[in-house]
């Protein structure tokens, strides 16, 4: 049940109250409404050294949503005063953002009257949020204070989870694989594609299922850089086995492995060749 909150003549916080009595005080004339929500009254006369037990504000934060409780700390236990969902704003901020930017940039190229856009010399100060995230932030950080001028508070506890959501996906995840999305093997044999010409580099067949190849093997050292990597066809990986590309008769490739494909990052995905591991 949630309590009444209860300040006296100089609005100083009490203890949360049942409803009951507070509907006593209310119809007695010793109290009035204060606010409606978080529903307060306010006594008309001071009251002198007033009891009042431990209170703590309990802040359970999320995306959507915020969990706000009051707990009071009496002989029995900890008992709970008053709960709330507090709703976020978050996506409703970040939608009438883009909306103004859409009006913005609408109107410049219906050339009618507009604001310069301001991409120069632009910077954020130190600790900056996002809207949607400084939105949520201070709604929390509102009710905390509105809370505390209404009850004695003596503490705040805040609830702080970490996730690790790439690992929630793929619990086996480690080390630098933290920074390959998951189209980055994808990406890999792209770029080894279109940097060998879609054919393998050692007999130059084509039209033909490729497989990606360590040109220095990794039992012999080699590593999975770019610069390590080719592709051939299945009998070419087949035959090199354990040799580095040099002992199967192909040192420049060696060199060649090493110069980057030129405009790699503009490159769009095309259809591609079919390309298995190796």
């Amino acid at each position: 049940m949630q309590k009444v909150f209860v300040l006296d003549s100089n609005k100083q916080p009490l203890m949360p109250t049942h409803p009951a009595k507070a509907r006593k005080l209310l119809a007695a004339g010793k109290a009035a409404i204060y606010r409606r929500y978080p529903f307060t009254i306010i006594l008309k006369e001071a009251v002198d050294e007033p009891e009042t037990q431990p209170v703590a504000i309990k802040l359970d934060p999320g995306s959507n949503t915020t969990g706000i409780s009051l707990v009071a700390q009496f002989a029995r236990g900890w008992v709970v005063l008053w709960a709330a969902n507090l709703c976020h704003r978050g996506q409703a901020v970040k939608t009438g953002l883009d909306k103004r930017r859409a009006i913005r940039r609408g109107r410049r190229n219906r050339k009618t009257r507009y604001r310069q856009p301001r991409f120069n010399n632009r910077t954020r100060p130190d600790g900056w949020l996002a809207p949607s995230l400084e939105s949520r932030v201070g709604n929390v950080e509102t009710w905390a204070r509105r809370l505390a001028g209404l009850t004695p508070v003596s503490r705040i506890e805040v609830e702080t989870v970490r996730f690790d959501t790439h690992k929630l996906v793929n619990p086996e995840i480690s080390g630098v694989e933290y920074q390959q999305g998951e189209l980055f093997g994808y990406e890999v044999r792209e770029y080894l594609l279109g940097k060998w010409g879609r054919k393998c580099a050692y007999c130059g067949a084509e039209n033909t299922p490729l497989e990606v190849e360590h040109l220095v093997p990794r039992s012999r050292g080699g590593s999975n850089r770019v610069s390590n990597l080719t592709i051939s066809c299945r009998p070419c990986n087949q035959a090199k086995g354990s040799q580095t590309a040099a002992e199967f008769g192909h040192p420049h490739l060696l060199a060649q492995a090493k110069q980057p494909l030129k405009d790699a990052a503009g490159r769009s995905t095309v259809p591609a060749t079919p390309l298995a591991t190796g």
